[in-house]
């Protein structure tokens, strides 16, 4: 079920009415409890909002279990991983300068828009771990950039010239392993476009390793469909210009 109308005080879920339904009682009661157990396991989640937490849950089916213990590792994960509470331009310059990544504009649902040219990212030309936390910086700026009352992001994979000097299999599993286990419920919808055959080769490797829910948000557009497709999601006016809409690209590290 997703909400028509939330709204977030001091981080905590309130209820309000819309169109005569009420928000999901029983998750805001999972929210409580999970955040009941994983605070005998890790008081930092004092430090966590509602949302955080319910997003979480979601990305388990509401088990409480299975997601306090994704939660869990993820606390963990990002003390070591993200010490200083975030992850400076400056230990990814490698990363950064193959300007492979932008943020502009937002879809019909106000969700943000993220574009991504594959046949930029050059493996060869960093380490895997610098690449996690490339993943792992751009992941933290889309949710510091979101708007309002909004959780989720659109992506735009644009594969043309993509060949195997590109191919980074641990590259694609350990972005996937971030996204999904320590950013659930963040990805709204993955159009993939210009896809070479080539590429096909990577995508049976990582295939497996998505989960189910990611897997219905994935799209393959096919190259004649491509303006009409993102169209039906995104105004004209939000659309990037290089795909036939009005607004400039804009890298994930600049303001």
């Amino acid at each position: 079920m997703e909400f028509n109308n939330i709204e977030e005080s001091n981080g905590v879920i309130t209820e309000e009415k819309e169109n005569g339904n009420e928000v999901d009682e029983i998750e805001q009661s999972k929210v409580r409890l999970m955040r009941a157990f994983v605070g005998r396991e890790d008081p930092s989640v004092k430090e966590v909002d509602d949302l955080m937490i319910r997003r979480f849950l979601r990305a388990r089916e509401l088990d409480i279990e299975k997601a306090s213990t994704l939660f869990l590792k993820y606390l963990s994960w990002r003390r070591s991983f993200i010490p200083n509470g975030f992850i400076s331009p400056s230990e990814i310059p490698n990363e950064l300068a193959q300007n492979k990544l932008f943020m502009q504009g937002v879809d019909r649902q106000n969700r943000p828009i993220v574009v991504v040219f594959g046949a930029r990212h050059k493996p060869y030309k960093g380490s895997l771990e610098d690449f996690k936390r490339f993943v792992a910086y751009t992941l933290e700026r889309i949710c510091a950039r979101m708007p309002a009352g909004q959780e989720k992001f659109v992506s735009i994979a644009d594969l043309e010239g993509w060949g195997y000097s590109n191919s980074d299999i641990r590259g694609y599993l350990a972005a996937l392993s971030i996204l999904q286990d320590c950013y659930p419920e963040r990805l709204g919808k993955l159009f993939i476009v210009h896809v070479p055959y080539v590429f096909m080769t990577a995508w049976k490797v990582v295939y497996p390793f998505i989960d189910s829910k990611t897997k219905k948000k994935i799209i393959f557009v096919e190259n004649k469909k491509l303006k009409s497709t993102l169209l039906g999601d995104i105004e004209e006016s939000q659309l990037p210009d290089v795909y036939g809409g009005k607004l400039s690209l804009v890298p994930i590290q600049d303001d």
